[in-house]
């Protein structure tokens, strides 16, 4: 149940443009009732920090704000910042669209962001959570092999905790976070754990209402998440996973497109340090020729170590020589 009291908030997103104001109402995700018969039933030799878990959350209670935006999101901008994400923009728009002048809550299909490495897909996520005005929460799926990373580990296990699922909502301020699983087509199962098992309750929004993270052993609604996971493989994830999720491949930039990409960069490098006052608000044509032939994971990289080599070189701008690409190649992708 969503109260719909509520607040409204504008702040600066990533790229230092105000974010959509979000209408923030309140949701209830556990019931207090339910932690304190919980915690009482406790034997005095329980997990301590089980315990402590339970405690924490009658203390914060069980209510987080659920927010959805009071106007469209400017995806105008978003999409000129990040030109290959136009598809899926636009089915944003659409459901988005929907709920704007109702009360109905903010809904958005699970979606699944298919593309080479280093094109934006984590990047786009954290925009996106940005522009709804909610949380966000990331767990790379990378060379996992436990379900419990999502969801918690028994608390009769030495060091079992809880996943990252209850603790992006309950530890966090909001009950509609966007929730970033990234490499996905990567989680390895072994003959007791299924990492992706979880997922086929928590991206229905039926079950997912009444989601049991194995260490806590108590309902929290998750059917608010907004679930975005990336991958570069669809081949590698099972079909019931698939099937729950809106699917995009996501293309390289074209010319034109890695240019737009890498001129935001550069503003947003320029504008969030003091030293950037000492630089033109643009590069110029040759050195964005030469920034754009790079993936956009690498051109951040490229583009920090261009501005201190134009400094040492007492440029007043980056120039085109000021931009070392083979050094960017060689370094290991760590996400953009």
């Amino acid at each position: 149940m969503t109260s719909h009291a509520a607040r409204s908030a504008t702040e600066p997103d990533a790229a230092g443009s105000p974010a959509a104001i979000a209408i923030a109402g309140f949701k209830q995700v556990y019931r207090p009732a339910t932690i304190e018969s919980a915690l009482g039933e406790l034997p005095s030799n329980a997990n301590e920090a089980l315990r402590a878990t339970y405690e924490k959350m009658l203390r914060t209670g069980g209510e987080r704000f659920c927010v959805k935006p009071g106007v469209m999101p400017d995806f105008d901008a978003l999409e000129d910042e990040l030109p290959n994400f136009g598809a899926v923009l636009d089915d944003l728009r659409k459901q988005i669209a929907l709920c704007l002048e109702t009360e109905d809550p903010l809904e958005l299909t699970p979606m699944l962001l298919l593309g080479d490495p280093g094109i934006g897909k984590t990047h786009f996520a954290r925009r996106l959570s940005r522009l709804l005005g909610t949380g966000y929460g990331f767990v790379s799926m990378s060379s996992l092999t436990a379900g419990w990373v999502l969801s918690g580990a028994s608390s009769q296990w030495k060091n079992s905790r809880t996943g990252k699922v209850f603790d992006t909502v309950v530890h966090g301020d909001y009950a509609n976070p966007v929730l970033v699983v990234d490499e996905i087509d990567k989680a390895s199962a072994d003959g007791q754990y299924d990492p992706l098992g979880p997922l086929y309750s928590l991206l229905e929004q039926d079950t997912a209402r009444e989601f049991v993270d194995e260490f806590a052993d108590v309902p929290v609604d998750c059917s608010e998440i907004v679930w975005v996971a990336t991958a570069n493989d669809a081949g590698r994830i099972p079909d019931p996973i698939l099937n729950r999720m809106n699917v995009y491949e996501i293309p390289a930039p074209d010319s034109a497109g890695a240019r737009r990409i890498a001129q935001t960069l550069y503003r947003e490098i320029r504008d969030s340090h003091a030293w950037g006052a000492r630089f033109p608000a643009a590069l110029e044509d040759d050195t964005l020729d030469r920034i754009a032939t790079v993936a956009p994971r690498e051109m951040r990289r490229a583009l920090i170590g261009a501005f201190g080599n134009a400094k040492l070189a007492r440029h007043e701008r980056i120039e085109a020589d000021d931009i070392e690409l083979d050094r960017s190649a060689r370094r290991s992708r760590i996400g953009f």
